[in-house]
């Protein structure tokens, strides 16, 4: 494994990001530190919005207050033909170092570590560059509505959703994977350090406190987006977040989630009846609609209404299937609809429940506890369903 430098204060990371653009090697090591960082979280690849852009995979970063994540993001190649290698965190030492990710003509070394959507540990496999364009493995990445350069090949998959359980680093304790004489031959390349744009995500969640790993325990507000600055994947991180933390109720949640659904599939259509983009107009209507989605989910979250079940048993299995719900809403593995849905069925339950108490002081029967208790196994049943179903959510 490369050496590891002597530690260093975060502003040194976007001073080595604004280094001449173009080295022989890779510029290892922005910080040291003792502690490690936590494991890669569970999430679904937005599709890609643009041919020709390429997915960088989400990481742990290191800031003043300890490791962000970076959602991972479909991204601009800084030029037609290059490749990026992800960078990873190394352990040795006794210290956890962080290697930079670069562009160069082939895929590096970025310490065995399984990112998914193509990245496995060794190489990629999510396509190639041919005919002045990117061609995409469609068995591996999601592709946007209407590409034309795509293939399947499904022998290359390995795990293309990123597991819960996976290493997020190499070393020991960690995955000990060493470079391939193909690796170190990248080594001796021109490589081009991460673009303004890639530079500029990493800063915006550095500022964003739901992204911090001593703030979220691992699961953060935003997992994946599909640009940078992308609105619809950060806005249904926002939603989860709200959900998790009681601030936004079933009854808000299955609005909101409504109106997201509606709105991707309204630019599914409209991207389908343009050869897969959006017109101007269409853009400015977007805009439109997700500024006041993101005016109701900031309304939503900061009025009087909340949803605490207390430390009862009704209370407490209706607590878990909201964070269960928020979840999958995070992960990506329950749509709009499905959440929109889901949430519906926990509101009913809500009334019923209510209406119970109000009925009887305040109270259950025991009756009415084995009813409400059957319909909560229903709603647990569904949210399981709707995470684990073959179709990803739509975004």
């Amino acid at each position: 494994m490369r050496a590891l430098l002597r530690p260093r204060n975060f502003l040194l990371l976007l001073v080595l990001c604004l280094l001449p653009a173009v080295s022989h090697a890779q510029i290892a090591v922005g910080v040291s530190i003792h502690v490690g960082p936590p494991a890669l979280p569970v999430y679904t690849q937005p599709p890609c919005p643009t041919e020709g852009y390429l997915w960088t995979p989400g990481y742990w970063a290191y800031g003043p207050v300890g490791y962000f994540w970076v959602p991972g993001v479909w991204v601009a190649p800084p030029r037609v033909g290059l490749l990026w290698t992800p960078g990873y965190w190394g352990f040795a030492g006794g210290l956890y170092g962080w290697h930079t990710g670069y562009w160069g003509p082939h895929v590096g070394f970025y310490g065995g570590i399984n990112y998914g959507f193509g990245y496995g540990g060794v190489g990629f496999v999510g396509g190639h560059w041919g005919g002045g364009g990117f061609v995409y493995n469609s068995a591996v990445l999601n592709v946007g509505v209407g590409f034309h350069n795509t293939f399947v090949d499904r022998t290359v998959i390995n795990n293309t959703t990123v597991v819960n359980n996976h290493y997020s680093f190499n070393g020991e304790g960690g995955v000990g994977a060493r470079p391939t004489p193909e690796e170190q031959a990248t080594e001796h390349e021109n490589h081009i350090q991460p673009t303004p744009n890639q530079i500029s995500h990493e800063h915006a969640m550095s500022q964003d406190r739901n992204q911090l790993a001593s703030m979220n325990g691992g699961h953060p507000g935003t997992m994946a987006m599909d640009s940078v600055n992308g609105r619809r994947f950060n806005q249904q991180g926002r939603i989860a977040q709200g959900v998790a933390s009681g601030q936004l109720t079933p009854a808000e949640t299955k609005n909101l989630e409504s109106r997201e659904a509606h709105l991707n599939g309204e630019i599914h259509n409209d991207r389908a009846a343009n050869g897969g983009t959006l017109t101007p107009q269409e853009r400015q209507q977007v805009n439109h609609q997700q500024n006041n989605l993101s005016k109701s989910i900031y309304d939503d979250k900061h009025n009087a209404a909340t949803e605490h079940y207390g430390n009862n048993e009704v209370g407490q299995r209706r607590d878990n299937q909201q964070q269960r719900i928020a979840n999958g809403i995070r992960s990506g593995q329950m749509s709009p609809s499905e959440s929109a849905k889901t949430e519906q069925h926990e509101q009913n339950i809500n009334h019923q429940i209510a209406a119970d108490r109000q009925a009887n002081g305040g109270k259950l029967t025991p009756a009415e506890k084995k009813n409400i208790n059957k319909k909560q196994n229903s709603a647990s049943k569904q949210i399981y369903n709707d995470k684990h179903n073959e179709k990803k959510a739509q975004k």
